[in-house]
């Protein structure tokens, strides 16, 4: 990862790499990191923002913000080689890296900015869905034990606490280098919950002997509630597609050859086309099973059913499907605080020297006390924000339509056109700028409408 330089507001701000860790990421190891970011909680809203859209326009907005998001990860794998006149081929090690050597300082700031506040905001909906996952499976237990009338209420509080304080002893794991098995545990446990909600989905639909839902999806009292609805749906459905703000740091963990850009591309088409399948599964059979009823997460309708045993299951899964995505996220904000310190105070012990703690018992473990105090302090800030605001797909869809556009579109668009020097008004420069603008205007809007929904749980 980089320390940042630059010689004025001008010029490129080009980052500097530390190659010392040895890079052996592979295809698959990329598709696992792809999948932790990816198959998350957004899986779960899907199939309620297909009710809020309805059977036409719900699968084909999957559909198009999947296609959208595959083809600005494959501009973006080619930017990560780039070739430098006087240190020969740079490398770039974030998305903040590759903005800031093709569009300039104010760009990448602008860029650094939004991804950071993205992977800031991801924390925030992880600790959320834990404790909802958490709280389900106590809730189950509770009826089952005590009956359907039983007064099963839980604190999610609890749980959000006890989530923060897992995530401040795996924040301590060095870099994002050392994370691969955290994410092939995660991505396995994101595959089984997914099936899981699939299955259930569909053998309810089976039983009832039809398909609930309509074209229109779920109807409102009025026109206005249901077009905020459907900006929340869509930013939910783009929330569900965030790996853009981590392909730079999972292309520098491939090892070469083969070329970096060749196996993230094969790793970007594979992972985006298996959690489609995915997506459209769980979103459809979900809105199959519960019409109207559908839940803003899936899981919580099947609480009462008889297989409430594999509900409970599933929700064991996601909880450490997101203790490893918590980590997929927040390791490469930490890497970029954490340089910009030791680029700013590079005689400070506090800031760079690294103590060995070894144990006869135990594997030695590098402590670093920057390292130690900001990463506490992130964990315990994203815990009490989720507290405070513990809404569910309000969140998603905010965090999803503040990205969706500069990060999955924008930024993309723009540095392909730099570097391949497309000249204006032709085809391929009209087809990108206006990309450019539809993401814009569908990025306003899901934003406008999830704030509307927050503020409308906030108000009841």
């Amino acid at each position: 990862m980089g320390m940042a330089a630059a010689s004025s507001d001008d010029t490129p701000l080009l980052l500097t790499q530390s190659h010392s860790v040895k890079r052996t990421g592979t295809v698959w190891t990329a598709i696992a990191h792809i999948v932790t970011g990816v198959i998350g909680s957004g899986v779960l809203s899907l199939p309620w923002s297909i009710a809020q859209l309805g059977w036409l326009a719900g699968p084909l907005s999957i559909l198009l913000i999947a296609s959208t998001t595959l083809f600005s990860s494959l501009l973006l794998s080619d930017t990560y080689r780039f070739p430098d006149p006087q240190f020969g081929t740079h490398t770039s090690a974030s998305y903040l890296d590759v903005t800031n050597l093709h569009l300039g300082v104010r760009n990448g700031r602008l860029c650094g900015l939004l991804v950071n506040i993205s992977l800031y905001g991801f924390g925030i909906a992880f600790i959320i869905t834990t404790a909802i996952s958490l709280s389900s499976i106590q809730k189950s237990i509770c009826y089952h034990n005590k009956g359907g009338e039983a007064a099963c209420e839980f604190t999610d509080v609890y749980y959000m606490l006890l989530f923060g304080v897992v995530q401040i002893v795996l924040s301590q794991i060095p870099n994002f280098h050392d994370i691969k098995w955290l994410s092939v545990v995660a991505a396995i446990m994101s595959f089984t919950y997914s099936f899981i909600g699939m299955g259930l989905s569909i053998l309810q639909a089976v039983e009832k002997g039809h398909a609930e839902g309509s074209i229109e999806g779920i109807s409102t009292s009025t026109g206005t509630e249901k077009l905020w609805l459907v900006a929340q749906a869509l930013g939910d459905i783009s929330f569900s597609y965030p790996f853009s703000t981590i392909l730079m740091e999972i292309q520098d963990t491939l090892k070469s050859p083969p070329p970096e850009n060749q196996t993230m591309k094969k790793a970007s088409i594979i992972s985006v086309t298996v959690t489609t399948f995915f997506y459209f599964g769980c979103g459809c059979a979900g809105y199959a099973a519960f019409g109207s009823d559908t839940p803003g997460n899936i899981l919580t309708g099947f609480g009462s059913s008889k297989f409430y045993w594999l509900v409970n299951f599933a929700n064991a899964c996601i909880v450490v499907h997101l203790v490893g995505a918590y980590q997929v996220f927040s390791q490469p904000l930490f890497a970029t605080v954490e340089n910009w310190f030791r680029f700013k105070f590079p005689n400070s012990e506090f800031v760079n020297n690294t103590y060995i703690l070894k144990h006869a018992l135990l594997p030695a473990f590098e402590l670093n006390f920057l390292s130690l105090s900001f990463r506490t302090a992130y964990v315990v800030s994203t815990t009490v924000i989720a507290i405070i605001f513990p809404y569910f797909n309000q969140i998603l869809g905010i965090l999803g339509s503040i990205i969706f556009w500069p990060l999955t579109i924008y930024f993309p668009v723009e540095i392909y056109l730099s570097k391949s020097s497309t000249q204006a008004w032709t085809a391929k420069w009209v087809i990108l700028r206006t990309l450019n603008i539809f993401g814009f205007v569908f990025g306003l809007f899901t934003l406008i409408g999830c704030i509307q929904g927050i503020v409308t749980e906030k108000i009841s």
